[in-house]
């Protein structure tokens, strides 16, 4: 750069060094895991009237005042040196300063932040919702004039609604960005079954959780598809879903502030009867899920009882950190969209994952409001009936009574033997129930954090302290204080404990190859499932090769069809415990008979790990593919 010959020395200077902090405008050093990064950040379209500002202006306070001294007797020094070294020397000293200022004072409060490129110009990014500047009001480091300006635009940044959506969503699916798997696409012996899930595999590529659903009824159903042709006809049409509602679902929080999350609803099959299905509130919920939650539906409904098809829905909204106020708008506002699709003839929701008798409650209440008349009901606790005194328990117990029919099948008992269990939510407290009632040892629960083992095994008194911890929303660790013979472990599943039984009532893909090497390694011979799809297809290899016995959740899991349809049919009665339990056991026992009889009519040992899993499919499909035969193109 040349510095000019004539003039007054002071304002030469002067001009020469706003000259250079044009040049280098803005330095900044982002430490981020141990790498520094030097970012220019140019005057830009964010904020005009902080362009022409240095970002070391304003006022001196606190532990900036001795910089602030220095900047000073920098620029009123009288006899300046001309040299451009010199000058870039206290540019690099200025810009030591700020890195400094960086590192030690607010390495911790911007940790959210993230450097790249934006038209060519670098930018502070938010890591959570990746936009920058006047997406966020202001940008909160970078084109803002004083340290002063910059503090209040990051309290202004973390109010914004943009980013508080954006950290809503990103602490609620508690996952880190994470590369998508690639599909795990099993081997089939058919090519005719093959080419079901190659169709399936071309329509919908991106749908991970569907294709896995479909891989596993398929497998499942091969030698029925390889026996008659037109099953594959049938199942073709099975696998396209009869109706899909996609909405949009406005709210307003307490703040006033707009929110809109996406609402679902497949109508899976209606060949056998009227819909029922889960209602599911979680930021995970997409169309592949609502699909696969759905398709898993149309079986377990077909393989009850009733007759009944199948349906599933929800949404993205997480009920979690909201207020019941903030939880009704939402509920409200989502049946004014569901409610035409909705009758005691059409489809009725039932509870699943972020919906209990709160949200159900709000849903059917707004929902009356909208038809003008109560026939009819949702399938939820204390919505609109008198008795079935065992509802929420249903699931839970049906899961302890099918895995006791298996082990009368093979002349043992529960009693004694040690059960791990997942999840803490209303299934996984009713297993343990149960399970307790039966003599057997439940050892642990488990919640997203980690999992709480107790040796001595769980009794009905710790099972209510631990509902007391739940509805407090404290953490399972609480436990341990109380119980000195019991563990919480951080970051880890309950499936290397040493059991005899395992019963996964969490979420879907809960148990993946490592874990059933696990399970079989501490002698678990049996796996009852209590939550949809909990095993991942190479985990669902490891447990066949080794001779697990698996229970389907399709059949295990029928225990909540029975319990809505008694009540929706019989809601005059006002059962006993014990009269309702009967009731259940003998739907049980039922269910369980048919997937047996179906199973080896195919061939299929007894003794085969997979006897159950393709007992269930079979007799669920051949049920569905019976009625869409005879009820033609349909």
């Amino acid at each position: 750069m040349l510095l000019p010959s004539g003039g007054d020395v002071m304002t030469t200077t002067m001009d020469d060094i706003n000259l250079i902090q044009q040049a280098h405008r803005h330095h900044l050093v982002v430490r981020e895991l141990g790498e520094e990064i030097d970012l220019e950040i140019g005057p830009g379209d964010d904020d005009p009237p902080f362009a022409d500002e240095a970002l070391l202006g304003g006022q001196c306070q606190g532990s900036s005042a001795k910089d602030c001294s220095e900047d000073k007797h920098i620029m009123g020094s009288e006899h300046p040196t001309e040299d451009p070294d010199f000058l870039k020397t206290q540019s690099s000293k200025r810009k030591k300063k700020v890195v400094k200022r960086w590192r030690e004072e607010w390495a911790d409060t911007y940790k959210w932040a993230y450097v790249d490129i934006r038209d060519g110009t670098a930018r502070i990014f938010c890591s959570v919702c990746r936009e920058y500047g006047r997406k966020h009001r202001r940008n909160p480091y970078g084109n803002e004039g004083s340290r002063n300006m910059q503090m209040s635009a990051l309290e202004e940044h973390n109010n914004s609604l943009l980013h508080k959506e954006a950290l809503r969503l990103q602490q609620a699916s508690k996952e880190k960005i994470i590369a998508e798997k690639p599909i795990y696409v099993k081997a089939l012996m058919s090519k005719t079954a093959g080419s079901i899930v190659e169709a399936v595999l071309r329509r919908d590529p991106h749908e991970a959780a569907f294709i896995q659903s479909v891989q596993e009824a398929v497998h499942a159903l091969e030698r029925v598809i390889s026996k008659n042709s037109n099953y594959v006809n049938s199942m073709e049409r099975l696998l396209e879903a009869e109706r899909t509602i996609i909405f949009r679902v406005p709210w307003a929080d307490d703040m006033g502030e707009t929110h809109v999350n996406r609402g679902f609803r497949i109508h899976f099959n209606q060949t056998l009867g009227p819909c029922r299905g889960g209602l599911r509130f979680h930021p995970s919920m997409n169309l592949s899920i609502a699909k696969f939650l759905g398709f898993q539906q149309t079986l377990k409904n077909a393989l009850s009882p009733y007759r009944l098809g199948g349906s599933f829905g929800g949404s993205d909204f997480d009920p979690k950190g909201k207020s019941n106020t903030e939880i009704l708008r939402f509920c409200q506002s989502f049946m004014n969209e569901l409610y035409r699709y909705l009758g005691p003839d059409k489809d009725l929701p039932s509870e699943d994952m972020g919906v209990g008798t709160r949200e159900m409650g709000y849903l059917y209440g707004h929902y009356r409001r909208l038809v003008g008349h109560s026939q009819g009901s949702f399938t939820g606790p204390r919505v609109n009936w008198s008795g079935s005194s065992l509802r929420t328990e249903a699931t839970g117990y049906g899961l302890v009574f099918f895995a006791q029919l298996m082990l009368a099948d093979m002349n043992k008992e529960l009693k004694g033997l040690r059960c791990a269990v997942s999840g803490s939510g209303k299934i996984s407290m009713h297993v343990l129930e149960k399970l307790i009632a039966y003599g057997a040892v439940p050892i642990t629960v488990s919640d997203s954090k980690g999992y709480l083992m107790d040796e001595d095994g769980f009794d009905f008194v710790k099972i209510s302290f631990l509902r007391e911890i739940k509805a407090q929303n404290k953490s399972l660790r609480d436990y341990s204080k109380t119980y000195a013979r019991s563990k919480y472990y951080d970051e880890a599943k309950p499936w290397n404990e040493r059991c005899d039984v395992a019963f996964p009532c969490a979420c879907q893909n809960e148990i993946d190859q490592s874990d059933a090497i696990n399970l079989v390694n501490v002698g678990c011979r049996m796996l009852i499932e209590g939550s949809n799809m909990p095993c991942t297809p190479e985990a669902i290899d490891v447990l066949r090769k080794s001779n697990v016995l698996v229970a389907p959740s399709i059949a295990a899991g029928v225990g909540g069809v029975v319990a809505g349809e008694l009540e929706l049919k019989e809601c005059n009665l006002n059962w006993s415990p014990e009269d309702f339990e009967t009731k259940l056991q003998d739907a049980m026992k039922q269910t369980y008979q048919r997937t047996l009889k179906a199973a080896t009519d195919f061939g299929y040992s007894k003794e085969s790990p997979e006897l159950l899993v393709h007992g269930a499919a079979i007799a669920s499909f051949l049920t569905i593919a019976s009625s869409m035969a005879d009820q033609g193109c349909v």
